[in-house]
């Protein structure tokens, strides 16, 4: 006999349930929350979920008004489905075949949201338990749908239908696998085209929806089925339906993307429905799918050429498409003034902190060995896929660049995907782009509508890129306007503004001494002014405008660096906590581009004590302190040792931060209810620890280093064996800074750290968390190995054999980047310095791959020193270069002049000269020997460089 609930039970769940959302009686919803949690221990509460949600007799049995009904009915699906989703494995199976076996019926509920909850529980079951382990409803909901006896309403139709897609949406992969040698895609998919004809919109829509999920995959089922797809979506273009028009858009664009040949003879009237759907009033989300079309066609190099003939007929669809709407026009007028503001927390976006580059190679920063590149590389969140996840597809796109395009909404909409369509549209095609678009800017630029001037101003902007060498010889006129409307009554007209000129920036910044008086300095005045401007957003726009002038400008700007840092430094005194972020990545990247040029006296002493001042104010809690430390970092470096003063505060505080960190990461570990820390806060005061002890003099980073408490070299080595790559590489950075100008003081920590750095040597290391990055943990360490060899000279001697084994392994290995490889060569030359006669015996096995590396490293101090060391460890075995000597002896003779004069004290012309002097002892008719196995000259090279 079927399961049956007991009526009380029954009621008194839906009670429960009706009450748990009751937000006007708090103490009733605490109960009901409490007795619920209570419930759940009863072996049939799922059952009594699923009848009470599906069952048909639930509503007499439960007896209580509509409206309460209803809720408890809402409530009950989806504790049913998060039961499922954290209960289903141990579930007994007699709950699971009950709620199979009448979870359909709420397919036919007369509610459209009861039916969407049916869906969202089938999909979880089909989840859980996998496609076969209810295989049976892939066919029910098919026949549903079909509707053959035609006795079906077509409420039911489309919650089968609907329930259909989700399925497809959280297994598409599943579906595609094989089971018993069959795909159940292959059944699927020829019904969900067969659906796309029903007369019901609904199904139309949701199956022409659930083909999209396939098609980006290409799947067997799809490609055999994709011409009849294509016959399909031109009979469906006319459809009365938008929602189906806009799921045609986007099959077209997926076939476009997988098999563009079969859209090529269509392009004409595919032209034509694009643009028509683009330019419907009525729905936006239409307008958008179609313009997504002119983005996927302008990004695809066979689809390029195609629409070149309709630019005439696509540009002005998409310039129409930038104006703002009504309802955006009627919002963005009723804004204020709001400078002086406080900022709401949602108003704040998350931040992350930038991670320092791993040492790209010996030539990154040669002049003084710094571990850290100099890019201003701004982080984003990438999109994250996950392939094959055993609940069901992931797939999560958080794109950060919300404020491309001067839009001041954080979503993707029409308006930015014509801008971005026409920026990539430029890019492909140039001047035939611009002809179409000049008209345009001439009329509207200075149209009486605000609206009009505003999107005039993104198009000039988004063609910057694509056509700047069309669009020269109409720049004078052009920013005149552009000038001019920087102080345009309305903000969001100011906002893009700024975002367009920071696009010209760099035609400005080189457009000779005159063309620099006449353009430049007016643009950067003028954006610099902005970013006092009256409205937050129009700071933002200035201040990340002028940003992108400093990366394009670069040198260019060490004249008006006193005006540069005046503006800034007013900018600290008026920004609320959302546009400080901004403000930082001003600072720094003017630090990174002028670099010494910022360290004048009256600079100085304004721009400290405004970064100060503010680095007082922010917690170290504050995820504020991430951008924060970073431009510190920056600031450190360009100005060496007039950063002296500053340092102590902030050295301490970074050490004080990674302490803290430290030990919050202890207490989690051990603590199951605590939160790890965010590993940023590390990353951030590691990297300005490295920045601040290379820009001081030596003895004033050993007396910071001496002084700081807890020891730095107490911390380090838990940063060096750290879970997080990111920490591992900059605390990999930090030790090989501090091995050149704080020695002394690293020394006596030297075992523990040695023991961490060899470890980390390991290629297994390099995937740790599974990414990429792991090689440049290993590249840091490779380099701080060979630093600390250059100074620990025969203390590296009970480090040496295993240094060898692990940099070697990295040497002969073929997956190892090619950074990492010649970092890997440099430490083990280094190491020839003091601890040759241990390396010796084995020369014969590494020098081959030694040489062949290093050949590619750049003549820098480092590869000197790694050209010393080795010829050191040949001279103590010169008999195990007979593999290999020629090749030695090739790279000797393209050493140039001023490499091998190096005034570094460790520079390798003599021991080059004693290896020279031991093999022409050594072969016999040594001149007959390289003429006849090198090109000419090369004996008169090595004569002119070593000879004696």
């Amino acid at each position: 006999m079927a399961w049956q609930p007991q009526e009380e039970p029954l009621r008194q769940l839906a009670i429960y349930l009706k009450d748990s959302l009751s937000g006007h009686d708090k103490g009733a919803q605490k109960n009901a929350e409490l007795m619920l949690k209570n419930a759940k221990s009863s072996p049939d509460f799922t059952n009594y979920l699923a009848y009470l949600f599906c069952g048909d007799q639930a509503a007499a049995l439960v007896n209580m008004p509509i409206e309460g009904y209803h809720a408890a009915r809402s409530a009950a699906a989806i504790m049913l489905k998060n039961d499922i989703k954290t209960s289903y494995r141990t579930m007994p199976e007699a709950n699971k075949t009950y709620v199979r076996s009448i979870i359909v019926q709420g397919l036919q509920d007369p509610a459209t949201q009861i039916r969407s909850y049916t869906g969202n529980v089938i999909t979880e079951l089909v989840k859980q338990g996998g496609i076969m382990g209810w295989p049976q409803i892939l066919s029910e909901l098919i026949s549903l749908v079909e509707n053959k006896s035609g006795s079906i309403p077509s409420q039911t139709q489309e919650g089968a239908m609907g329930a259909l897609g989700k399925i497809c949406e959280d297994n598409k992969r599943q579906l595609d696998r094989d089971y018993h040698n069959e795909r159940p895609l292959n059944f699927i998919f020829p019904k969900l085209l067969e659906f796309t004809t029903s007369p019901l919109p609904k199904v139309r829509a949701s199956a022409l929806s659930s083909i999209n999920i396939f098609l980006p995959e290409k799947p067997q089922a799809v490609m055999l089925n994709l011409n009849s797809l294509l016959q399909q979506l031109f009979k469906l273009a006319g459809d009365d339906s938008n929602d189906v028009k806009k799921q045609v858009c986007r099959c077209f664009i997926h076939i476009a993307e997988i098999s563009p040949e079969l859209v090529v003879p269509h392009m004409p009237g595919l032209v034509d429905y694009m643009v028509t759907q683009q330019r419907n009033p009525s729905d936006p989300e239409l307008a958008l799918d179609a313009a997504e079309f002119w983005l996927c066609l302008g990004e695809d190099d066979k689809l390029r050429p195609c629409l070149e003939p309709h630019l005439a007929q696509i540009v002005p669809v998409l310039l129409e498409s930038m104006v703002y709407s009504e309802d955006d026009i009627y919002r963005l007028e009723a804004e204020a003034e709001d400078a002086d503001e406080e900022d709401r927390e949602q108003d704040i976006k998350p931040t992350f902190a930038t991670s320092k580059s791993a040492r790209l190679g010996p030539s990154a920063n040669a002049e003084n060995g710094s571990s850290q590149a100099n890019g201003a590389a701004k982080s984003a969140t990438d999109s994250l896929i996950e392939d094959d996840l055993s609940d069901g597809e992931i797939e999560d796109d958080d794109d950060d660049d919300d404020d491309e395009y001067g839009d001041p909404e954080d979503m993707w909409n029409l308006r930015k995907c014509s801008a971005a369509a026409l920026d990539v549209l430029a890019s492909v095609f140039h001047e035939p782009v611009f002809e179409v678009t000049l008209p345009y800017l001439k009329q509207n630029l200075d149209h009486s509508e605000w609206p009009n001037r505003e999107a005039a101003v993104l198009a000039l902007g988004a063609i910057a890129d694509g056509c700047m060498d069309v669009v020269q010889p109409h720049l004078p006129d052009l920013t005149q306007y552009l000038l001019m409307l920087l102080s345009d009554k309305q903000p969001v007209v100011r906002q893009i503004t700024c975002w367009s000129l920071g696009r010209y920036s760099s035609w400005a910044a080189h457009a000779g001494e005159a063309g620099r008086e006449q353009y430049f300095v007016p643009i950067m005045d003028g954006i610099l002014r902005r970013m006092l401007d009256g409205n937050k957003r129009v700071q933002e726009a200035a201040a990340s405008a002028f940003a992108n002038l400093e990366e394009k400008a670069n040198v260019e700007l060490k004249p008006y660096c006193a005006v540069i840092v005046q503006q800034f430094v007013q900018c600290f005194a008026r920004y609320k906590d959302r546009n400080m972020f901004i403000l930082y990545d001003c600072v720094q990247t003017l630090a990174e581009h002028v670099g010494p040029a910022l360290a004048q006296p009256a600079q100085i002493e304004i721009l400290m004590p405004a970064l100060l001042q503010r680095y007082k104010k922010v917690s170290d809690q504050s995820r504020e302190m991430f951008p924060l430390l970073e431009c510190l970092s920056y600031v450190a470096t360009a100005l060496t040792d007039h950063f002296a003063p500053y340092s102590k505060p902030i050295f301490d505080r970074c050490i004080s931060i990674i302490q803290q960190n430290l030990e919050d990461s202890f207490q989690a570990q051990t603590n199951p209810g605590m939160d790890l820390p965010e590993k940023d806060f590390l990353v951030t005061s590691l990297d300005l620890l490295s920045a601040i002890i290379q820009a001081l003099h030596s003895s004033q980073s050993v007396t910071l280093v001496a002084s700081s408490q807890p020891n730095l070299f107490e911390l380090l080595p838990y940063c060096l064996n750290d879970a997080s790559n990111d920490v591992r590489q900059s605390a990999y950075a930090l030790l090989g800074d501090c091995a050149i100008y704080v020695f002394p003081q690293m020394q006596p920590h030297l075992p523990k750290i040695m023991q961490l750095l060899i470890a980390q040597m390991d290629l297994s290391e390099a995937n740790r968390e599974g990414e990429d990055s792991g090689y440049s943990v290993i590249n840091n360490a490779c380099w701080s190995a060979g630093e600390i060899g250059m100074r620990e000279k025969e203390g590296m001697r009970p480090y040496v054999e295993n240094l060898l084994q692990k940099l070697a392994t990295i040497l002969f290995s073929s997956s190892v980047p090619d950074s990492v490889s010649e970092n890997a060569a440099i430490a083990l030359g280094r190491l020839g310095l003091a601890c040759s006669h241990v390396l010796a015996p084995h020369l014969a096995q590494f020098a081959p791959q030694f040489i062949k590396t290093i050949s590619n490293v750049p003549w820098t101090d480092e590869k000197g020193h790694a050209l010393n060391g080795f010829a050191q460890i040949v001279l103590r075995n010169p008999q195990a270069m007979e593999q290999c000597i020629a090749a030695l002896l090739m790279e000797m003779a393209r050493a140039p002049d001023v490499f091998l004069q190096s005034p570094t004290e460790i520079r390798p012309l003599e021991p080059l000269k004693s290896v020279y002097a031991q093999y022409k002892a050594m072969i016999p008719e040594f001149g007959v020997f390289i003429n006849q196995n090198f090109a000419p000259g090369t004996l008169q090279a090595l004569e002119r460089s070593y000879g004696i």
